[in-house]
């Protein structure tokens, strides 16, 4: 019903600069939460940055300072601007959204995850 594609990953120097993008389609009344999470090779997958339908945003005590989460919701896409990455920012990045779905008689919240980007920050 809904799909997430994540853009924008790939390999960077640290102190540098990425953006990431998760582009939402399919068939929903509406998104409401949109987060950020990401997974190192043999960790568990992090939340990263969370934001509100209404724009309100929260980061992990990690990224504070360093990354911007915003979303276009005219677009119904979110992003992720990440400024001077560190080597341990290294991750898949995935993205995931609370939609609102079912029928125009029973309507119900759904989340959804994308496939993931790869971000990889050389020291």
């Amino acid at each position: 019903q809904v799909q997430l594609v994540e853009s924008g990953g790939g390999l960077v120097q640290a102190g540098g600069s990425l953006r990431l993008s998760c582009a939402t389609s399919g068939s929903f009344f509406s998104i409401n939460t949109m987060c950020w999470y990401r997974q190192a090779p043999g960790q568990q997958r992090e939340p990263v940055a969370t934001i509100s339908s209404g724009g309100s945003a929260n980061y992990a005590d990690s990224v504070k300072g360093r990354f911007t989460i915003s979303r276009d919701n005219a677009k119904n896409t979110l992003y992720l601007q990440m400024n001077s990455l560190k080597p341990e920012d290294t991750a898949v990045y995935y993205c995931n959204a609370n939609a609102r779905v079912g029928t125009q008689f029973s309507k119900y919240n759904s989340l959804y995850w994308g496939q993931g980007t790869q971000v990889t920050v050389s020291s």
